[in-house]
């Protein structure tokens, strides 16, 4: 994460973390001589006024970007250093660090690989960036994303500040509201594995003149990756993982903006996804054709076939949302590879074979679905949280009746729990818990009543009060309201 990401939900989602949430670690204090700053004119601030190489090494700067990396947290790179170790390395060898990147002899270490499964098949591999280096990259972000702010298109909004999903999603809506109702999914092959380093510094050196930065930016994509102790060259590709990524893949990709903007399209992109919005198929299928023949030639970057078409909106998915019609209005609901990806990491939660007290198991569902529905809540109706709630609460009702396993304690369990004894021994048999889940018998015991008291917090009430909230601070008159 970075600066350019503040406000905005993927679950993760997109694809977030498995509870949804950023954690934030208070910074310690530090003594203010402890990063110095490079010698810059006095009075002078701003980035326009200013040297990009002073502006990154400016002492405000770096402490900003020092918080960042501490409230982001994350693993270590390849030297085993830890975000909470970064500080007291920094206060003990800046110096040093300042001197080597002054003279251009400063390399930044290769990153440490990892893969990740995508949630609709496939690997996207990542590359994680030694704290130092994470350190750096976001000085290099926040010095360099105002610069690009302002040629950048109205129509990209990931990762930029200000900007979220659900500005990219409510856009969509509007273009369909009009009319735009055939949607050209433009997906681009492999793009962070497969941009080309020529190209793209050839963009950053379009706003960029310092030579000394955009010697260390091409030091960044060329650092390369440590496999199995051995550092292998990267010739291509800007891996995720780095503060600097997202921002890079921007300035690669406003060739694309500029290029659809200049045929007056109607377009939504968020970093490498793209959708473009027209009125017939025809005219979908000229425009994903002279996509990625632009696309080729001019960023030398391909679109997969298998994943790029064009589509009506209610089969189209963007950034886990879908739409639908309602009294000739387009409306917004949460897409259904995205209802998947939620039931598949609540079933891990709520395994039956899974051990552990019940309010703790409950306790990390509520931390899920808070992320989730923080995410979803833009969806203009509840039912597909009404489904995702009865499902759950089976979920937990089977895995609590699989714990009683033998039936003489079921019966016991069920009597304790108000159910008359004649009619708890039909909960007490059976060899399906699921199937047991839904009988009337359990669902007497183990009712919503019993698994509030244990904690659980529905996801249509938590959707509701977000909605509620969300729409209430859109309302100028409620703003005061808390």
């Amino acid at each position: 994460m970075n600066d350019s990401q503040d406000g905005q939900g993927k679950p993760t989602v997109p694809e977030p973390d498995a509870t949804g949430r950023t954690r934030t670690v208070k910074p310690s204090e530090v003594n203010p001589r402890a990063l110095p700053s490079s010698a810059h004119p006095a009075g002078i601030s701003s980035a326009t006024d200013e040297g990009v190489w002073e502006q990154v090494f400016k002492r405000e700067n770096l402490f900003r970007a020092l918080r960042r990396v501490e409230q982001n947290g994350g693993a270590a790179g390849i030297d085993g250093m830890t975000v909470a170790q970064l500080r007291s390395y920094l206060k003990q060898h800046w110096v040093a660090i300042k001197t080597q990147l002054d003279t251009g002899t400063y390399q930044p270490s290769p990153v440490r690989p990892r893969e990740i499964a995508k949630p609709g098949g496939g690997i996207r591999r990542l590359g994680i960036p030694t704290v130092l280096d994470r350190f750096l990259q976001q000085a290099l972000l926040q010095a360099l994303t105002p610069r690009f702010e302002s040629i950048f298109s109205p129509h990209s909004y990931g990762f930029r500040p200000g900007r979220s999903a659900h500005d990219a999603v409510k856009a969509a809506q509007g273009y369909i509201n009009e009319g735009y109702t055939c949607v050209v999914d433009l997906d681009i092959e492999r793009f962070f594995d497969r941009v080309n380093h020529d190209k793209l510094m050839a963009r950053v050196a379009r706003v960029v003149k310092d030579k000394r930065m955009l010697k260390l930016i091409r030091k960044y994509l060329d650092s390369g990756v440590m496999v199995n102790g051995v550092k292998v060259a990267t010739a291509e590709g800007t891996p995720q993982g780095g503060p600097l990524s997202p921002l890079l893949a921007n300035i690669m990709l406003d060739d694309l903006d500029k290029e659809l903007g200049q045929r007056g399209h109607r377009f939504v992109r968020y970093a490498d996804d793209c959708n473009i919005y027209v009125k017939s198929q025809r005219a979908g299928e000229r425009v994903l054709g002279s996509a990625a023949k632009f696309l080729k030639i001019r960023l030398s970057l391909k679109i997969n076939p298998k994943k790029s078409g064009i589509h009506r909106p209610a089969r189209a998915s963007m950034l886990g949302f879908s739409f639908w019609w309602r009294q000739g209005s387009v409306m917004i609901r949460v897409a259904r590879k995205a209802v998947e990806r939620g039931r598949e990491h609540l079933r891990e939660l709520t395994r039956r074979s899974r051990s552990g007290r019940l309010e703790v198991i409950i306790r990390r569902v509520n931390e899920f679905t808070t992320g989730w529905v923080g995410y979803f809540r833009l969806a203009d109706t509840d039912a597909v949280f009404q489904d995702l709630d009865k499902w759950l609460r089976r979920r937990l009702r089977q895995m609590v009746w699989k714990r009683w396993k033998r039936g003489r304690t079921r019966w016991q369990k069920l009597v304790s729990l108000g159910v008359p004894p004649e009619m708890a021994a039909l909960g007490a048999g059976g060899s399906s818990p699921w199937r047991m889940a839904k009988t009337p018998v359990v669902n007497m015991a183990l009712n919503n009543a019993y698994l509030e008291r244990a904690g659980l917090v529905t996801i249509t009430e938590r959707y509701r009060q977000m909605q509620s909230l969300w729409r209430t601070a859109g309302c100028n008159k409620a703003r005061p309201v808390v």
